[in-house]
């Protein structure tokens, strides 16, 4: 990465650096460059390509589909009940 790169990016940012501030970003950016290109080096052509580096266990129930009370024992609270609903009192009229 040289100047002129950086004073694109600059103006593309719409940021105003200082010199100190140019340095100290020119140096980060080639530093990160040289970092990429180091991994750019490693063969990678007998990897697996993945989405995960660890494997995704579902811990989740299976959604199975069960009745686990009665309506007539769902229905002993109910104040009133009529044909196997609850009963309640009209509220419009």
């Amino acid at each position: 990465m040289d100047k002129e790169v950086l004073r694109r990016l600059e103006k593309e940012n719409q940021l105003q650096l200082t010199d100190t501030q140019k340095e100290t970003v020119l140096a980060f950016l080639n530093q990160q460059h040289s970092q990429l290109e180091k991994l750019s080096a490693i063969d990678t052509e007998s990897v697996e390509r993945m989405v995960h580096v660890m494997p995704i266990n579902t811990v989740v129930r299976e959604d199975v589909a069960m009745q686990k009370f009665s309506r007539e024992d769902l229905q002993k609270g109910a104040p009133e009940t009529m044909d196997g609903y609850w009963q309640v009192p009209r509220v419009v009229e």
